[in-house]
């Protein structure tokens, strides 16, 4: 995106990027809770998982965003990144018991 000074289309398919992470890590908790059973730890301590629904729906908000402005995509990238270093204490606290 640097070398292109963050033209719509990289910070498009950047986003694109995110948003397959986002989806490919929904899916292995999945496969993980799933295995475990529905009253694993790990399905108690996500709950609904708002922070990862979230984040998903925001990388895909931020998609057609970026040929709007792509300083809004990436103001919506950072927004996520931030949001994820605030520590969730759920899962330690679910494994540590």
């Amino acid at each position: 995106m640097g070398e292109t000074d963050f033209a719509a289309v990289p910070t498009a398919v950047y986003g694109a990027d995110l948003l397959l992470a986002a989806i490919a890590h929904f899916i292995l908790q999945t496969a993980i809770i799933s295995e475990q059973g529905p009253d694993s730890r790990l399905r108690v301590a996500l709950g609904r998982d708002l922070k990862g629904k979230m984040s998903a729906l925001l990388y895909l908000a931020a998609i057609p965003l970026a040929f709007v402005s792509p300083w809004i995509a990436l103001a919506v990238y950072v927004f996520v990144a931030l949001m994820w270093l605030v520590p969730d204490r759920r899962i330690e606290s679910a494994v540590s018991e």
